[in-house]
């Protein structure tokens, strides 16, 4: 089997991160395994008022023109991350056929700052202060739609929302979009950038926050005995995926290849996963099925690896039950926190970038792994491994599981 023979290619990748405003500056932050929360103004007076958000960018000059007003702060993400992905990817928008090419873009929140200080206006002025933006900026498919006139994508622009899933099932529904040959390029992501007191002292008050507000930079510890809950963030990635035949016959080059999605449904509660992680691995079989691998052939697991109680464990006895090989394990999160919609795509791009340098990131804060929790864990610092196929897992709010699987050039 040739190169050309084997279905979708990711030929771009763009994102903005709270550890990184480019794929590398991204990966050294991720490589070199240490959190980036900190202590925000913005959060003074919560019970949690630390956070992961994206510092020393500019979003308004790196957007740049006129329409750049109308855009709330998610959107500005995800646009400087696409223009980062299609330019990797060697494409232009003049040059396309833009009917055939697709944006799918997911976002979980929206503009939800946006609302709150429309909101504001409306108690303290009235209707007249209301902002005819309001709607247009708020709404969660903004991104996708912001995306598509930017790039004049003029194929199905989609915006999932699967909670914290929600950039890997944009990914999964933009290669069933190339495979199904609706579309021949698309560029696909996620987007999120919620760190308002309001959506911060929701998830505080769930108990799905971290509360060591004493030392925000030890906060998100993945998979650690001690981890008391998520870190949350902000941010973008998108990556540019094709046929791999039509990228190589264009000259294009890929740089990793997605071989397998797979997703499902807990079924079970709103915001608790199974314990048993039975729901998870239903997706994660899906997506082994698709690639056509068996569970052993498996090097790599991007883990979801939230930092939270519940996720953690069930995680781990997902991993470890289809597994038992026991390939090496990393969790973003504990770098970059949580950054809820964007973090699928966060992580599809820290697997691909595995991929190609072999090199899998430590997880920060991760001193000692809980007992009975069999995980090969990268800690304290980068390990070199050859890797050839890895998996990435995402899992949201509603019961909503992704897998992603990748193959090395």
């Amino acid at each position: 089997m040739t190169q050309a023979d084997t279905g979708v290619a990711v030929t771009g990748v763009g994102l903005v991160t709270p550890g990184g405003a480019d794929e590398h500056a991204f990966w050294a932050g991720l490589c070199a395994g240490h959190s980036v929360a900190r202590r925000c103004d913005e959060l003074a007076g919560l019970s949690v008022d630390f956070a992961c958000p994206v510092d020393g960018l500019d979003l308004d000059a790196a957007v740049g023109g006129r329409s750049v007003w109308r855009m709330a702060r998610f959107v500005k993400l995800a646009l400087i991350a696409a223009r980062q992905a299609v330019a990797d990817a060697g494409l232009s928008p003049g040059d396309w056929d833009a009917s055939r090419v697709g944006v799918v873009l997911g976002v979980g929140v929206g503009g939800v700052s946006v609302l709150v200080d429309n909101l504001r206006k409306l108690d303290g002025a009235g209707p007249e202060a209301v902002s005819p933006l309001l709607v247009p900026m708020m709404i969660p498919n903004a991104a996708a739609g912001e995306l598509a006139i930017e790039l004049r994508a003029q194929g199905p622009s989609l915006a999932p929302a699967t909670a914290c899933a929600s950039g890997a099932t944009a990914i999964a529904v933009a290669r069933d979009l190339l495979t199904r040959g609706r579309c021949d390029v698309v560029v696909a992501g996620g987007s999120e950038s919620a760190l308002t007191p309001l959506v911060v002292a929701a998830f505080a008050k769930m108990g799905a926050l971290s509360t060591r507000t004493g030392d925000p930079a030890g906060a998100s510890r993945p998979f650690a005995t001690d981890r008391d809950g998520f870190v949350i963030g902000e941010g973008a990635a998108v990556l540019v995926l094709e046929r791999t035949a039509d990228a190589c016959a264009r000259g294009g080059h890929p740089r990793a290849l997605l071989t397998g999605v797979g997703s499902s449904t807990d079924a079970h509660h709103p915001t608790a996963p199974t314990s048993d992680g039975r729901g998870a691995q239903r997706a994660v079989e899906a997506a082994l099925r698709e690639a056509g691998w068996a569970p052993r052939e498996v090097d790599h697991i991007n883990a979801h690896g939230t930092s939270t109680p519940l996720n953690d464990a069930m995680e781990t006895a997902l991993i470890s039950r289809l597994f038992p090989h026991r390939p090496s394990v990393t969790a973003p999160k504990g770098v970059v926190g949580h950054t809820l919609a964007a973090s699928g795509a966060i992580e599809a791009v820290a697997t691909v970038l595995t991929l190609e340098q072999g090199i899998v990131p430590p997880i920060a804060n991760l001193d000692a792994l809980p007992v009975g929790f069999a995980l090969d864990c990268v800690t304290k610092e980068p390990r070199r491994q050859s890797v050839e196929r890895a998996v990435s897992h995402s899992f949201g709010f509603g019961g909503h599981n992704v897998a992603l699987a990748f193959q090395r050039v």
